[in-house]
């Protein structure tokens, strides 16, 4: 189901929200989402951190005599079973990507660029868990969906702050909380990059959402964008030096040297088309390469729209990413899983739509699926597994 994007968080409208505290500083937002409820049981989540695909996590906090403890899944009964009764977390990552219901969960999230979005990610943890005083380099709403839990939440941190050695965890050293807050059912605590936080489950079945987003480093764009940019350069493309005054010492490697190479590289990186296609990419690219998303069989667009007549929907699989932005001859790029699509004019509502929603049916698409531009693009879209179809039987 298409979720709207949230308006307010309680009683903080979405563009105060942004104003004040994204990328600024944290805010605890008391009942933010008032009518919550849980999207899987702790059965359910522990279910599906026995699954060989699915990224898990168990984190056994100190105690007498034995440091922390990490264990990554899959997972099953016995390791359940073995557990000690107290301080202990699971955690279950990229939830959305195999359940229907948490995808449509972070839709409400769609204030922030859909594409800025990682996934979501549900701990459950027993009295006294967590994973211990850590900071993160990204934005993150966490979202208490059942019992309690308490945050601490302290200064700001780096790669260079102190962490407590001989651990295979990452807890900082020194830690001393700023503020500390109880959140209960519907609470939200949000925290910009870099903010340091503990989160202690206060009594047992301590359920938190953590929408998390994606913040590539400065080091990964410059490594990445300078490899797409390369890749795409002529071989007598070449440093250059007409006009070369006499050097006094052959050896020095002059001012006038170092400017022609800072100009040779701004022409070549301060192209904005080729940053937009990189930047487009990059970000749609899925959190797991290696998920082979294509269908068994592929399927041509009269046979898909053939399905869409008997009653089908078509939905965007829950682990792909769309975005899209605008070119110079009024139609756009469609990004979807990593890749681009030039797209011509007569196509720009459609892609706006279906970069906008998640599920459609034929009703949603008929206007835009008399052009045969669209058409192809549906067709390429589930071919490469990015769109699916539900309510059909084979």
């Amino acid at each position: 189901m298409n979720k709207a994007p949230l308006t307010h968080l309680g009683d903080m409208p979405v563009d105060v929200f942004l104003r004040d505290y994204w990328q600024k500083k944290p805010v605890v937002i008391r009942n933010a989402l008032p009518d919550f409820e849980p999207l899987l049981s702790a059965d359910e989540l522990a279910g599906l951190s026995c699954e060989e695909e699915v990224e898990s996590r168990l984190i056994i906090g100190e105690r007498e005599g034995q440091d922390w403890q990490l264990l990554h899944g899959p997972f099953d009964d016995d390791t359940f079973s073995s557990l000690p009764e107290d301080r202990w977390t699971l955690l279950v990552q990229a939830v959305d990507h195999w359940l229907p219901e948490a995808a449509d969960f972070l839709d409400q999230f769609r204030f922030i660029p859909r594409w800025r979005m990682d996934d979501l990610m549900i701990s459950y943890a027993v009295n006294g868990g967590g994973v211990g005083a850590h900071y993160d380099n990204y934005d993150v709403f966490l979202v208490q969906a059942e019992g309690v839990r308490r945050w601490e939440v302290g200064g700001l941190f780096d790669s260079r702050s102190a962490l407590k050695p001989n651990l295979p965890v990452k807890i900082v050293a020194d830690w001393q909380p700023e503020e500390v807050y109880d959140l209960n059912p519907g609470d939200i605590l949000y925290l910009p990059p870099c903010v340091g936080h503990n989160g202690i489950a206060v009594g047992d079945d301590c359920v938190t959402y953590s929408v998390g987003f994606r913040a590539p480093s400065v080091q990964e764009i410059l490594r990445d964008f300078t490899d797409y940019v390369g890749e795409r350069l002529l071989p007598e493309q070449r440093y250059a030096d007409q006009n070369l005054p006499l050097q006094a010492n052959s050896a020095e490697i002059t001012a006038d040297a170092v400017q022609r190479l800072q100009t040779l590289l701004e022409e070549v990186v301060s192209n904005k088309e080729n940053l937009a296609q990189w930047f487009g990419k990059a970000m749609t690219e899925p959190k797991y390469a290696e998920m082979d998303l294509a269908p068994e069989e592929e399927m041509d667009a009269d046979t898909l729209l053939e399905w869409l007549e008997q009653g089908a929907i078509l939905r965007r699989t829950d682990s792909s990413r769309f975005a899209w932005t605008e070119v110079g001859d009024g139609g756009v790029t469609l990004f979807a899983d990593g890749a681009a699509f030039p797209c011509p004019p007569q196509s720009a509502a459609f892609v706006k739509a279906l970069c906008h929603e998640r599920e459609f049916d034929l009703q949603q698409l008929q206007d835009g699926l008399a052009e045969s531009s669209n058409q192809a693009i549906l067709q390429i879209l589930y071919n490469q597994g990015s769109l699916y179809l539900e309510n059909i039987d084979f």
